[in-house]
């Protein structure tokens, strides 16, 4: 399975972070059902955005693109998302991009204009299979490139030349074409041949990249290669709305990932809420769905009040499995966790009431909630004197340069429930399941 990971110019939101749970669902379930999946899910680190935001900030791309995949990470974590079995990076498969776009041009998909490489879409007569846009109905200039180095305006650049910005941030490469950097669409092309092959199973990501990204990948690496299926299959997460308005700069309602844990909100919340509603449709956020998230998580976890559940060998629900296989149906899934917390609740039999919860936990862990104990979901926590102390201690170790003290006491806080960051500017954040979000 390929997915189309972010691009790092900047911390995480709930639009990306759906995609990624979604993905780590179906990742979940593939890994049951057949044992062993590759999921392989890109890092673009190279980008017009990483350049502005670079640009802005007086910094380098590899510093920006670093930064904010360290928080990609950890926010990742803090929504109880698994690692990809890879994840390539672009900047790390220039080579790879390189050869692709040889091969295109070798055989006759890609030309040379003003030192661009472009792909013809005119020369891959399936063009527009996977969205069902025909060539001349394209909007061009809408999603469409319009560049005056094309032959046909629906062409998009492969290889685009270094201007006075890339040499400025170190955003360039040298090529057969000149000192440059490749276009967007040919990284993902270039980084699933190089982990999956010219043929894989599953290629997934938000319904927004269907055209053009997921288009014209299809077109580069089945004209790059010979009888290519590429993708046998697609898959795509809908569009997530704010308020019922589109996420955007203007309105001012773009939602963090990381600032909803700073504002205490727990990652298990943010998860459930992004799992409410089916993966294919659309999802509003509305303070609603996390206040309603919240209130299911609790009553879940006071099933667990008088139960020590560690991992063990129950089996996961067969309902709540046959409703994931059915296009992933995790509202469905969900609606059977509610049918066997209530079969619990209704349960005098204390031998019954443990044997349910046992596979109800499993079932819940499934799809990636119900890993705290009920203790550590509805307890005070460790006080916030004693986190501070051992943030200053390890502050005055990575001073002294004493990395093994400082990465001793991260572990230490992580034991203790709490995840720390720390920023470009010096200070750090620290957060837990049960405490409030403080910098220092």
């Amino acid at each position: 399975m390929y997915v189309c990971g972010p691009t790092v110019y900047d911390t995480a939101h709930i639009g990306n972070a759906r995609s990624i749970v979604v993905y780590d669902v179906l990742f979940r379930l593939l890994k049951f059902c057949y044992g062993k999946v590759t999921y392989v899910r890109n890092i673009t680190d190279i980008d017009d955005k990483i350049i502005n935001a670079a640009n802005e900030k007086n910094s380098n791309i590899e510093s920006i693109s670093k930064y904010y995949t360290k928080t990609f990470h950890e926010d990742m974590e803090s929504i109880n998302c698994a690692e990809p079995t890879y994840e390539p990076k672009a900047t790390e498969n220039i080579d790879n991009i390189i050869k692709l776009i040889e091969s295109l041009l070798q055989a006759g998909h890609a030309y040379e204009s003003n030192k661009h490489v472009y792909f013809s879409v005119e020369s891959y007569p399936e063009y527009g299979v996977l969205s069902g846009k025909k060539i001349d109905e394209l909007n061009y200039g809408s999603r469409v490139e319009v560049g005056e180095n094309k032959k046909h305006p629906g062409d998009f650049v492969l290889w685009k030349p270094a201007n006075e910005t890339d040499y400025k941030l170190s955003s360039h490469w040298n090529s057969p074409w000149g000192e440059g950097r490749p276009g967007w669409h040919i990284e993902c092309s270039a980084m699933s041949y190089a982990y999956l092959g010219k043929d894989f199973d599953i290629h997934g990501g938000g319904i927004d990249l269907q055209f053009p990204h997921h288009e014209n990948e299809i077109a580069q690496s089945k004209s790059a290669f010979a009888e290519s299926t590429f993708a046998k299959y697609w898959v795509h997460n809908g569009f997530l709305t704010v308020n019922e308005e589109k996420m955007s700069k203007s309105l001012f309602n773009i939602v963090k990932v990381r600032d909803l844990l700073d504002s205490g909100i727990k990652g298990e919340v943010i998860r459930y809420a992004l799992l409410k509603t089916h993966y294919r449709k659309p999802l509003d956020w509305t303070e609603n769905v996390i206040s309603e998230s919240q209130e299911t998580l609790n009553k879940f976890y006071r099933l667990l009040r008088s139960t020590c559940i560690e991992e063990s060998d129950t089996e996961v629900s067969k309902d709540f499995i046959e409703a994931l296989k059915n296009d992933l149906n995790i509202p469905e899934a969900v609606a059977i966790l509610h049918e066997m917390a209530t079969e619990i609740n209704k349960t005098s039999n204390e031998y019954e009431k443990l044997k349910l919860t046992k596979k109800f936990v499993k079932s819940a862990r499934f799809i990636g909630i119900l890993e705290s104990s009920y203790q550590e979901w509805f307890a005070s926590g460790v006080s916030h004197q004693e986190i501070e102390r051992l943030i200053d201690l390890r502050k005055v170790a990575k001073q002294n340069k004493d990395y093994d003290t400082a990465d001793k006491i991260r572990e230490q806080l992580k034991q203790m429930g709490v995840t720390i960051s720390d920023n470009e500017d010096g200070t750090t954040t620290w957060y837990g399941k049960l405490s409030p979000i403080v910098y220092r």
